[in-house]
């Protein structure tokens, strides 16, 4: 009997909370353990193994995690449950003793999935805590995405050597560290014989790709074109002063990469920006976005927003609201601060109360849909090529155009992972895609 006969029997499911860079790993220990013998099986099924690949960006999603775990112990209240990712290395003791975890498995070890399920199923008895100082951790582990979604998620980047007032990503992820161009570019490779048309590359600091081995996102990009069977690529989360001109100029040019960019601000106060400890201003963020609007008018920028940080008085958040109104933005993605453990943030003052952070979410989010709205508007009638997914409902597909407009058109399963030329009509019904009709 071989090693994989040994676990032909035995299920796993998976569950991935947060990021797109989670994603990529979930589908990598999701290959290794296949490879091995295990059966994956979808997590709403009874399974032997369930793995949770968790964020802890807020103590919203620790509590979701917990949740998760429940539901897992409805399934089969004797499955191995493991728990990885930035909850599980923040927190590992404390994992370690929701009831039912078997298995507490840090964000950097990841990559030894199999050997410490194999170890933990073989003594069943002994809860493990597989963890070390991530910060010390310069081994990178690239993966991709692959058979959950059209688009597959490209690890290029990890770890950030940032340390933001606010954030704990130093202390769940370690420092920032990457592969080389020729290593990034052979993962391309394999996502595109995959089945991949588009690539998302995703991290937590991309732009800081390559510096520690004399190279650059520029770089990388350029060299992506040559990537055979791939014909879309999108350039996730990017920090405003390491998005270059030379990039945006290149998107510009490219047909390949996308009209799509995904821009942290967290605030729209220069004084909230130094107190977060960010590294660029209000005014390099606005230069940013008029160099794209200049050359790439249809593009659609994503923003990352934080309200109610520590030190966020209501005529600091006016600036914020006042300054993401002027600009020309597509969609924002409004994140309610939450307290975390050894951040610096705890000791700026005054602190907002937790109902006004929701208010102020609240402001930011109808500021959200109105942009998205008019954005979408705006391209009514027009032509587009969408890259064709899943079917939702009723009978129905949806896809996104170049510039991630989501579409809703009849489904025909012959299309899926096709891109076809559409006509974009009116809002959908509940005003979240655009209605898609096909050009014969």
């Amino acid at each position: 009997m071989t090693d994989n006969d040994a676990y032909l029997h035995h299920t796993v499911a998976f569950h991935t909370l947060g990021c797109k860079l989670n994603f990529s790993e979930t589908s990598d220990m999701s290959r290794r353990m296949t490879n091995a013998g295990f059966e994956r099986v979808d997590f709403d099924q009874y399974a032997d193994i369930y793995v949770i690949n968790t964020c802890t960006v807020t103590e919203e999603a620790n509590k979701k995690c917990r949740q998760i775990i429940n539901r897992c112990k409805r399934h089969n209240p004797d499955a191995f449950i493991v728990v990885t990712g930035c909850y599980a290395q923040l927190q590992s003791e404390r994992v370690a003793q929701i009831e039912g975890v078997a298995l507490v498995l840090g964000a950097n070890k990841k990559d030894q999935i199999l050997q410490s399920v194999q170890e933990g199923l073989a003594n069943r008895q002994q809860k493990r805590i597989v963890s070390s100082d991530i910060l010390r951790d310069k081994n990178f582990v690239p993966s991709y995405s692959s058979g959950d979604r059209t688009r597959s998620f490209l690890k290029v980047q990890d770890g950030c050597d940032y340390f933001c007032s606010y954030c704990t990503i130093p202390m769940a992820r370690g420092l920032s560290r990457s592969a080389t161009v020729e290593q990034t570019l052979e993962m391309a490779r394999r996502a595109a014989a995959d089945g991949a048309k588009e690539i998302v590359l995703t991290g937590v600091n991309i732009g800081d790709f390559g510096r520690h081995q004399g190279e650059n996102l520029l770089q990388l990009i350029q060299r992506l074109e040559e990537v055979q069977g791939i014909e879309r690529f999108r350039i996730s989360s990017i920090e405003p002063n390491l998005l270059t001109d030379d990039i945006i100029r290149h998107s510009a040019a490219s047909h390949k990469f996308m009209p799509h960019f995904h821009i942290p601000l967290q605030s729209g106060s220069d004084t909230m920006l130094r107190l977060m400890r960010r590294r660029y201003d209000t005014n390099l963020y606005a230069q940013k976005i008029n160099t794209i609007k200049k050359l790439i008018p249809h593009a659609f920028i994503g923003v990352d927003v934080i309200v109610g940080v520590n030190g966020e008085t209501t005529e600091l958040f006016e600036q914020t609201r006042s300054f993401i109104d002027s600009l020309d933005v597509t969609q924002l993605h409004v994140f309610t601060y939450s307290e975390r453990p050894g951040t610096k943030a705890l000791d700026i003052k005054p602190v907002v109360p937790v109902a006004q952070r929701h208010d102020r979410n609240a402001i930011l989010h109808e500021i959200s849909e109105r942009k998205r709205l008019a954005f979408y508007q705006a391209h009514q009638g027009k032509l587009a090529k969408v890259l064709i997914e899943s079917s939702v409902r009723d009978g129905l597909h949806v896809g996104f155009t170049e510039n991630y407009i989501r579409v809703e058109l009849p489904a025909d399963t012959r299309e899926v992972n096709t891109i076809a030329t559409v006509r974009l009509g009116n809002l959908t019904a509940d005003k979240l895609a655009l209605v898609g009709t096909r050009l014969e």
